[in-house]
């Protein structure tokens, strides 16, 4: 059986560099809010090209954080609605209500799977204050009409760059800097992933980085002294340390990503397997993801077990159909709904060989379907 993600042979290429990074923080004998976290803001802020980059526990806590600071700012109101995709990880909507807001979800773009410019217009009423643009799967959203659309209603923009680690527009500008502010995740499976759970949160404003920085520590800048109610959400040392190392990989491991994803785009050709659409700009695309939509996916995906093949669902039960947002379940969202039953995600990632590549592609061009029914979504 092949791995869906290799992820020991993806550290392992550093294991030299990783076991170094370690040692140095274990001599140093500072393991908290100390020179590596520093030295990973300012070299992650410089990829993203923002002025402040501030490190924190999560990606969830990023998001959270956030919208926290903007609040206690009074950039935020109390019970303010913040528009999101529906077709998202749950940890966007939680950073919602966490915050004490109230999350709106809209539909995506088939063609993409982003959030939709004008599902968002159409959710705009008068208690709106946010939109979070998701860049799901790795591909930047429409940031220039999100953009447009927020300053003509005086709303936030906030990105959850968590899949989207260096993606880049038509103008150069990178994930992080898209918006006011950007919630980034450094899981282990992400594209810039540590050795644990961490995260971080990425702006140009210093009153919204000042505000995280004490939120994530007690709400304290002083030890002792707390300003505002915060929490205990750090970037330790040793992640800081070993994301450092990491991140030497990251463009590098784009460029490996995107000439798989092409393969499978020129080469997948069956009629019952809907490939994602090829970005307008290539930079635009990381591919955390690649994602198929079949309308037989579970024999698709047994088939492709069969083979020797594992693939995953992103994600299978949407966030309104979830018990712990059954109060959104009234939301009239289809195109979520179907996209959550036929969605299926093929392995990708640095390092696979070609045969494997090219495994996946024969793999899904020999699938037996059942041609008398037409994908929907064709």
């Amino acid at each position: 059986m092949h791995p869906f993600l290799d992820l020991k042979a993806l550290m392992g290429r550093d294991e030299e560099a990783l076991q170094e990074a370690f040692a140095r923080v274990l001599r140093s004998g500072w393991y908290v809010l100390g020179p590596e976290v520093e030295a990973f803001e300012r070299e992650f802020a410089q990829i993203c090209g923002v002025d402040h980059v501030v490190g924190v526990g999560n990606g969830l806590d990023a998001l959270t954080l956030i919208l926290r600071a903007y609040r206690q700012l009074g950039r935020l109101a109390e019970g303010a609605e913040v528009i999101l995709p529906g077709n998202t990880f749950i940890a966007t909507a939680l950073a919602v209500t966490e915050a004490g807001l109230v999350p709106v979800l809209v539909e995506p773009q088939e063609s993409d799977f982003a959030i939709s410019v004008a599902a968002v217009e159409a959710a705009i009423t008068a208690r709106a204050g946010a939109v979070i643009a998701v860049h799901l799967y790795g591909q930047l959203a429409d940031m220039s009409g999100l953009r447009k659309l927020a300053q003509q209603h005086g709303l936030l923009l906030v990105e959850d760059s968590a899949q989207a680690h260096g993606a880049r527009d038509e103008q150069g500008r990178v994930a992080g800097a898209l918006g006011d502010a950007a919630g980034f995740s450094f899981f282990p499976v992400k594209n810039l992933g540590a050795l644990g759970d961490a995260g971080a949160v990425a702006t140009n404003d210093p009153a919204l980085a000042g505000q995280v920085r004490k939120l994530r520590s007690y709400g304290s800048t002083e030890k002792y002294v707390h300003e505002i109610k915060g929490v205990n959400s750090r970037l330790d040392e040793l992640q800081a340390a070993l994301l450092r190392v990491r991140l030497r990989r990251l463009g590098e491991d784009a460029e490996h990503r995107r000439a798989i994803a092409s393969r499978y785009l020129k080469g997948i050709s069956h009629p019952a397997i809907t490939l994602p659409s090829e970005p307008s700009s290539a930079l635009s695309h990381v591919w955390h993801l690649f994602v198929v939509i079949c309308a037989q996916r579970q024999a698709l995906q047994e088939h492709l077990l069969r083979r020797g093949i594992p693939t995953l669902i992103h994600y299978p039960v949407p966030i309104h159909r979830q018990a712990a947002y059954a109060e959104l379940g009234a939301m009239p969202l289809p195109v979520t709904e179907r996209l959550a039953t036929q969605v299926l995600s093929l392995p990708l990632y640095p390092g696979m060989t070609e045969d494997y590549v090219a495994l996946v592609i024969d793999a899904c061009n020999d699938f037996p379907h059942d041609g008398s029914r037409e994908d929907p979504c064709r």
